[in-house]
């Protein structure tokens, strides 16, 4: 065995370098982290040649004194951390001492630094980590470093480098985050003589997401939520501006930017069923809680963290956003005229009776949503028979309030041809549920249809197109998700065969109590053949094959979600399925049923996959259109 060696300091130090310095995005946050922990209020940002050849970080913090500027070269040296207690409560953003050690055995170094009140400061050349030169110099007070020639003592590190082009946009990417994460600092960044970035350092995210994402961002929602100790702020993107990628989500933990599978899960429940699949919201939210409950002690470059109450953290960001997105109205506002017998208002939330769970979300702030939520998970579940009936009687009013009637297409251009039979009468309400508005008892008026498709309706300056699949999707997935009963079914009276592939078919058949509470009854009637003999309700049967075959997909692809997730996706199916269709000849009643509920619910904004489902058209934008203005 070969005799065991200490490593040489100048060697210990290339293996930490190869921990903290990746790239020269990594010095630039480094770099930045430390200005901002020495207080400055301005900071700018220089590179060449993608930040290889040339990185300079000039700031106007507290800068250094003579006999320091040596010290924090060395390994493990630092002002941030004294006593090993300190570890528990770090609430700065550099603490390790590691950091200027990496970056100087990998690259060549000029500093010059000045302490306030000071006649002089110091100037510093290192090479490998080793001072060459040292002297007084004249200089303002701050720090400005200078790192020449990254990499150039390790020919192999070298070799992973990117283009400059790439290098150069990691380095941007790296000076936005540090901008989004402390607004109150303006920074300013000057890219091969170009200048790309500025912010203005007056404290308001706003204005630093506005300068770093612009227009593009211009529509994001608010957010401002408390949450036991732990405090959530910044902007979100309404479900119609989702992306493509997740790469405009920015997480910052007590002003750390941070990369965390928990807040990503936690932004993106938010907004199940509002977003399309495939799509992912834009965020910058800042987190703030005690100090000693999060742990940033956990990857050499403090880009991880470790919450203590990985719950609280994960309600706090979930609710956070949930009532943002709530709150905002994203859609037009619809106003009713006074009507001559007042209506009583609808009853504020409250628990769920017996054995219920409300499963989406009206007009409640982030505590009120918790609250209730906690509620609905501590209900006990019925046990006598008159709860049981006094349970299933909410459910049928509620019920009776969202009924559609059964849409069905229409093998010819009469309208009334697709008109379902009448529905029986629903018993009387009780009198604090507000009915529907009657066309005369409503400020609007429906015109028409447009090709097949959009409802055309009209009120004062404004006209409304609504998409009646996407409104009638809507409707019948928060009818069938508020429902936690089984949806009523259908017998057929001959089984439909749907053919799938083995997998499929027998992920189906292993569902099959799940498909029960839907409305599905499924046999297996072999050679990967199955027969579903009963159907939802609202499902018309030449439809029954074709949802089968989409829920045996979802059911495929949601293997590792929660059952809650997976159940939502096969409502999606069957509400998608049930939904009257664009392209269809509608009957004018079942059209007045959609405007009707679409009018008077403001929360109905979205389809169960994010597509909108009413805008708006004014009668100004009309008139500047024709000349009329």
């Amino acid at each position: 065995m070969p005799k065991i060696l200490q490593l040489s300091q100048h060697v210990a130090n290339l293996i930490a370098a190869g921990e903290v310095v990746e790239r020269p995005a990594s010095v630039v946050k480094e770099l930045l982290e430390n200005a901002v922990d020495a207080g400055a209020s301005k900071v700018t940002l220089e590179i060449k040649d993608g930040g290889m050849t040339f990185l300079r970080v000039t700031d106007n913090g507290c800068g250094m004194a003579a006999e320091d500027a040596k010290t924090a070269f060395l390994r493990h040296a630092t002002s941030k951390l004294r006593t090993a207690e300190d570890l528990s409560a770090i609430g700065t953003m550099g603490f390790r001492g590691e950091a200027l050690a990496a970056i100087a055995s990998v690259s060549r170094i000029d500093l010059l630094t000045k302490t306030p009140g000071s006649l002089s400061g110091v100037s510093l050349r290192l090479e490998a980590g080793a001072v060459t030169e040292e002297s007084e110099a004249g200089c303002p007070d701050g720090t400005t470093i200078i790192v020449r020639d990254l990499f150039y003592n390790t020919p192999a590190r070298m070799k992973f480098m990117k283009s400059d082009t790439v290098e150069g946009s990691r380095v941007t990417a790296s000076l936005q985050l540090q901008a989004l994460a402390h607004p109150e600092v303006a920074f300013t960044y000057l890219r091969d003589g170009r200048q790309i970035l500025s912010t203005p350092g007056s404290g308001s995210l706003q204005d630093a997401v506005y300068c770093v994402y612009g227009r593009e961002c211009a529509r994001m929602a608010p957010v401002d939520s408390r949450w036991e100790r732990c405090r959530l702020t910044g902007f979100v993107s309404l479900p119609t501006d989702a992306r493509p990628s997740r790469n405009l989500q920015a997480f910052f933990v007590n002003g750390r930017p941070v990369r965390s599978k928990l807040l990503v899960s936690a932004l993106e429940e938010a907004y199940r069923n509002q977003i399309m699949v495939g799509k992912f919201p834009a965020c910058v939210l800042h987190l703030t809680l005690p100090a000693n409950t999060v742990d940033v002690n956990v990857h050499p470059a403090k880009t991880e963290v470790k919450f203590l109450s990985e719950k609280a953290v994960y309600d706090c960001v979930h609710y956070g956003v949930l009532a943002a997105l709530n709150q905002q109205p994203d859609r037009p506002a619809v106003q009713f005229k006074p009507q001559s017998a007042p209506v009583p208002p609808a009853p504020a939330p409250k628990a769920p009776p017996e054995g219920k769970q409300q499963s989406f979300f009206r007009s409640m702030t982030a505590q009120e949503y918790r609250n209730f939520s906690a509620a609905a998970a501590d209900a006990p579940q019925p046990r006598k028979e008159a709860a049981q009936s006094a349970a299933r009687l909410v459910t049928e009013q509620r019920e009776s309030l969202l009924r559609e009637p059964v849409m069905t297409p229409s093998v010819t251009p009469l309208p009334q041809t697709s008109a379902p039979p009448a529905a029986p009468e629903p018993a009387a309400a009780p009198q604090a549920q507000q009915t529907l508005p009657m066309p005369e008892e409503a400020p609007w008026r429906m015109v028409g249809e447009l090709y097949r498709t959009y409802i055309l309706v009209e009120q004062g300056e404004d006209a409304f197109l609504i998409d009646k699949h996407a409104a009638h999707e809507r409707i019948l997935f928060d009818r069938l998700k508020a429902n936690q009963e089984a949806i009523s079914s259908q017998m057929l009276l001959s089984p439909i065969p749907v053919r799938l592939s083995p997998e499929a078919a027998a992920e189906l058949l292993s569902h099959r109590e799940m498909l029960s509470r839907l409305g599905f009854e499924i046999d297996e009637f072999g050679d990967n053949t199955v027969l579903l003999r009963q159907i939802p309700m609202d499902l018309a049967p030449e439809a029954a094959a074709e949802a089968a075959e989409t829920l045996s997909a979802d059911l495929l692809a949601g293997r590792q979600e929660s059952p809650d997730t997976v159940r939502d996706t096969l409502l999606h199916t069957v509400a998608c399925k049930a939904a009257i269709k664009a392209g269809w000849v509608s009957d004018e009643k079942e059209l007045l049923a959609i405007v009707q509920q679409v009018m008077r619910r403001p929360e109905l904004k979205y389809c169960p996959h994010g597509r909108p489902i009413c805008v708006s058209l004014s009668k100004k934008l009309l008139e500047k259109q024709f000349r009329r203005t």
